[in-house]
């Protein structure tokens, strides 16, 4: 199939999940046999940049600006893309939906990835709340298909708007290699505590600042990610760290230094609160790490028993010393995690699903896909991850 992915910065990735979504989901497409085009924001890809690992690349022009980057450069690749008449296309992103109209009247059937509640995140004010709130309905409306990352975010869609959507996860390698040093940050394996993400106020990097301070430990904390329209968190959170050197700024850390820093981690901090599934996160459980996650329902939907939740900034404290002091716990939790993505989070799965999906969508038969077994194992994962959404309640009354 010809199959088109639009809405994200491009890949490489070196932003966010989108952008590592992009790059496992198109790269591995590629390696089954598929023709697929990547549309990309021109400041994170060269336009001189035509193909990578055999996707091939599209760089186009936008407007750098917190509100208007994405759906201006969504905009123009659809525009672009319409002529060409992809078998699929996949949008990520809700803002995106309005769009699809331009691929479908040429004939190319479109899917829309919503990901999770964007108006709940705190760095929009209220026009840009009001904005995700029409492209939440809109991506019901306009594209052939609406896709959602997580069960939660399934049952949110189906509540509010009554609309059905195919569920299918991100996925996460599985692999701890061991490094004797990780010079770069001035850091040794297994002696820091890892975060990663955007360093926007509903990732509550704050919270895990201030829950480290408190800490008594000789770890270091990393702080992985950056924002390009969150200056003003990003200099409260230096304020915060204050002269706290075990508490380390790497900026954004991508491909084998990304790889290095998750697989010699001692354990690995989450806190985010708005979205669906985290890459992030299940990246840390597949690379072996003890997770130690904010307990939102989708968090909770993703590492089931698998993970260590907290409530709030005394409780991770709490939980930081608790596993700072007992190296077994972690060894634990870093099998338990493991296994854990190995069962309900394995790439191939994932990708063949979204083959089923595409293959739908353009109508055409997909013979080397057991559909069975994947009908089979995805059944399973929805049983065990409503359980997990059962834990999670639980687990927010007793905290």
């Amino acid at each position: 199939m010809r199959i088109a992915i639009l809405g994200t910065r491009g890949v490489p990735a070196s932003y966010g999940g989108f952008e590592t979504f992009a790059e496992h989901l198109s790269t591995r497409l590629v390696a089954r046999g598929h023709d697929v085009t990547v549309y990309c924001r021109a400041h994170y890809v060269s336009p001189r940049q035509i193909e990578y690992h055999g996707v091939r690349l599209k760089v186009l022009p936008t407007i750098r600006h917190k509100y208007f980057d994405t759906v201006v450069h969504t905009f123009l690749s659809a525009l672009w893309a319409a002529p060409a008449r992809y078998d699929a296309a996949l949008i990520c992103n809700a803002a995106n939906a309005p769009f699809a109209p331009l691929l479908r009247m040429t004939g190319t059937p479109v899917a829309v990835n919503v990901d999770g509640l964007e108006h709940k995140r705190k760095k929009w004010n209220w026009l840009g709340r009001s904005y995700y709130r029409l492209a939440e309905r809109l991506a019901i409306i306009l594209p052939n298909e609406t896709v959602t990352d997580a069960r939660v975010i399934q049952e949110y869609y189906m509540a509010r708007y009554n609309a059905p959507s195919t569920m299918i996860a991100y996925g996460a390698e599985v692999e701890r290699r061991p490094e004797p040093a990780v010079r770069q940050w001035r850091v040794e394996p297994n002696r820091y505590v890892l975060y990663v993400s955007r360093l926007e106020p509903e990732n509550n990097a704050h919270l895990v600042v201030e829950a480290f301070k408190k800490v008594r430990t000789t770890h270091k904390l990393l702080i992985v990610g950056d924002a390009p329209y969150a200056h003003e968190y990003i200099r409260e959170l230096r304020e915060r760290a204050g002269r706290d050197r075990r508490i380390i700024f790497t900026g954004f850390v991508f491909g084998k230094d990304y790889r290095m820093l998750q697989q010699n981690a001692y354990c690995y901090v989450h806190a985010t609160e708005v979205g669906g599934t985290h890459p992030a996160l299940l990246e840390a459980m597949g690379y072996g790490n003890c997770v130690l996650t904010l307990a939102t329902p989708e968090n909770i939907e993703v590492v089931g028993e698998a993970g260590i939740p907290y409530a709030n900034e005394t409780d991770l404290t709490a939980q930081l010393q608790r596993v700072l002091r007992d190296g077994s716990l972690v060894s634990s939790y870093r099998q338990r995690a493991q296994d854990r993505v190995k069962k309900y989070y394995d790439w191939e799965h994932v990708v063949d699903r979204y083959e089923e999906l595409f293959a739908r969508m353009a109508g055409q038969p997909l013979e080397h896909v057991d559909s069975r077994a994947s009908d089979e194992k995805a059944s399973s994962g929805e049983v065990e991850i409503a359980r997990s959404n059962k834990r999670s309640e639980f687990t927010r009354s007793r905290l």
